[in-house]
């Protein structure tokens, strides 16, 4: 197949293109590139993606810019778009909120509308756990309310399942959104917790654990992400004739859209999750304790039910085996 990744210079992007190119699709990658964290890791991302010698082609262009989305869109004929660009972090979208307008909002309207116009077969794209905010009612389930949000990338992001519905329901565009619960491993991004944990054991400096390490997270390997982001995408949303407008169901609707949870259906204490990063570098961690962060959850855990029944896949790399993954590579990319 032809396939448009958006963020193929981003982490899960990255990896989604890379595991296309090597079962032989042909992949267009749009990504402007930014510097919201190391270039040179995003410049070394793009490099190994042109030499794995497949048919790849890479746009370096910002989603914001419509003529720049409406060029590549309208000039392949793909027969998916996967969707994985976006502004992330959780805690920079209270500092810098219009960042996210421009790539989660404006971005995503200029995508969508170009599917349209283009008649795109399949439209997936990534959302985030973060968007079942307030709830407590655990494992999340796709059939949950996901209306409180706590902070403003969950917002975004809820923003983008709406829109989403809406070009399903008016346009018969069929779209898929993919919650995923905190993914790591290699190739990861140095902002999130994973990362500067690694960093910071090897370096003898201390980590600030949140919510004094009483977090739980379902961590989710990278492969595992994939695997279910690209059966996914394979699988083109259909309505649901079960769907009833009396009592709907926010996970499915009438229109050819679906919403799916990609986690590893395991909740695990951040103590745990810091002890197998221990036990990867064989060094143990200076902790310090602090409370928890505004827009911070205190748990997540993924209902994977859905993914399993649709797609029959469920992730499943354990924590260790997946940290241990992440390790090797950060020791041989830093050469730490």
């Amino acid at each position: 197949m032809k396939v448009l990744v958006t963020g193929n210079a981003g982490f899960i992007g990255f990896h989604t293109a890379k595991r296309l190119l090597e079962r032989g699709d042909t992949v267009v990658g749009f990504d402007v590139v930014n510097d919201y964290y190391d270039l040179g890791l995003k410049e070394a991302r793009l490099k190994v993606l042109e030499n794995l010698g497949g048919n790849y082609t890479f746009i370096r262009a910002n989603l914001a810019d419509r003529p720049a989305v409406d060029a590549c869109v309208s000039g392949h004929r793909f027969d998916r778009v996967i969707h994985l660009a976006a502004q992330a972090g959780v805690r920079y979208s209270i500092e810098n909120p219009f960042a996210y307008v421009e790539s989660n909002i404006v971005g995503f309207a200029n995508l969508l509308e170009a599917c349209r116009h283009a008649n795109v077969p399949h439209f997936t794209y990534a959302s985030t756990s973060s968007v079942y905010g307030a709830n407590t009612s655990l494992p999340y389930s796709e059939h949950d309310s996901v209306d409180h949000p706590l902070q403003f990338y969950a917002a975004t992001k809820r923003a983008n399942e709406l829109m989403a519905h809406s070009y399903s329901h008016l346009f018969r565009l069929p779209t898929t959104g993919l919650r995923f619960f905190t993914v790591y491993g290699p190739w990861g991004r140095p902002d999130m917790a994973f990362f500067k944990f690694t960093k910071s054991i090897l370096a003898g400096e201390p980590i600030s654990v949140f919510n004094y390490g009483d977090h739980t997270r379902d961590f989710t390997y990278i492969d595992d992400v994939v695997e279910g982001v690209i059966r996914a995408s394979d699988q083109i949303a259909q309505p649901d004739s079960a769907w009833n407008s009396s009592t709907p169901d926010p996970a499915t609707s009438n229109a050819p859209f679906r919403i799916f949870n990609i986690g590893n259906n395991t909740s695990v204490q951040l103590r745990a999750y810091i002890e197998a990063i221990e036990d990867a570098l064989g060094k143990k961690a200076i902790v310090e304790l602090l409370p928890l962060q505004p827009g911070d959850v205190p748990s997540t855990f993924a209902n994977v039910d859905e993914l399993i029944t649709a797609v029959q896949y469920k992730p499943a790399t354990p924590v260790r085996e997946g940290m241990a993954a992440f390790v090797r590579w950060y020791r041989d990319y830093y050469q730490a």
